[in-house]
């Protein structure tokens, strides 16, 4: 803790930097939303609030001042890539005929240049998404034979794509060929 707060002052005025204890049951929203599980420990991220939430994930494990001092001025010198969240691609993402994507396998089926898609990103908990899955799955049904047209969906929670501003749930896109 005190090497966090070291770099914290250190980086004052330009980043604000929050512990959040991950041994609490209490913070397990917070650390949904950073992207964190309970038995990663104690890990360093930087968020970025926007328009959207950008994640920024160190490379290294080891908390030592030398590391997270550099991790937050390559942020600041816009070194840093984003952090996404992707499950790992389901055996039978496409034995349905609504896609299951995820982040690591959406952009080879969205932006396959010969076909049409529909994607539903949805969050798990959401009402509103529980009310279009018989809908959503009657759309798939219709389209499963249709050789350039994938109706596919996302569990946003657990996955997230450059390029793709999610603020609500659920949220459908359309992404066409070509």
């Amino acid at each position: 803790m005190a090497t966090f707060r070291k770099v914290s002052k250190s980086v004052a005025g330009k980043l604000i930097c929050v512990f959040v204890d991950t041994g609490k049951a209490d913070n397990g929203r917070i650390l949904e939303f950073f992207g964190i599980k309970k038995e990663m420990g104690d890990v360093p991220r930087i968020i970025h609030l926007s328009e959207g939430v950008d994640k920024y994930a160190p490379d290294f494990t080891e908390m030592n001042e030398e590391n997270l001092s550099a991790f937050a001025q390559n942020y600041l010198d816009g070194k840093l890539k984003k952090h996404l969240n992707s499950e790992e691609i389901p055996e039978d993402w496409d034995a349905l005929p609504v896609k299951v994507l995820v982040g690591k396998n959406f952009e080879q089926v969205v932006y396959d240049p010969t076909k049409d898609v529909l994607v539903e990103f949805y969050a798990p908990w959401c009402g509103h998404c529980k009310q279009l899955v018989p809908i959503y799955d009657e759309l798939g049904e219709k389209y499963k034979d249709h050789p350039s047209i994938v109706i596919a969906k996302m569990d946003s929670t657990a996955n997230e794509v450059d390029d793709v501003n999610v603020r609500g749930f659920p949220t459908l896109k359309f992404f066409p060929k070509g």
